[in-house]
């Protein structure tokens, strides 16, 4: 990983890009005053693969699943649970 000024980078942008593109340099931190503040990297081309469904079959949903949504909702909002759901827990 190369890291360079801003001033070089400005003048140098092209060459830089060209590198990226290149594959000589996979990725350039731009530093001002010394400290990096952004990166030069390529962008990525490869699809995104298909996210819904991705657990389709691995798991069982039980049929009660939103028994206790009202106690979640509450616990979210930092309230606590109704009374039914502390009488249940015993």
């Amino acid at each position: 990983m190369q890291a360079i000024n801003m001033p070089q980078a400005k003048t140098n942008l092209s060459r830089l890009v060209e590198a990226i593109e290149q594959g000589t340099e996979r990725e350039i931190v731009i530093a001002r005053n010394g400290h990096p503040v952004a990166k030069l990297a390529p962008v990525s081309n490869v699809p995104i693969e298909r996210r819904i469904g991705v657990a389709k079959g691995l798991f069982v949903v039980p049929d009660d699943i939103d028994a206790h949504n009202q106690d979640v909702a509450r616990l979210f909002l930092g309230e606590r649970p109704g009374k039914d759901a502390l009488d249940e827990q015993g």
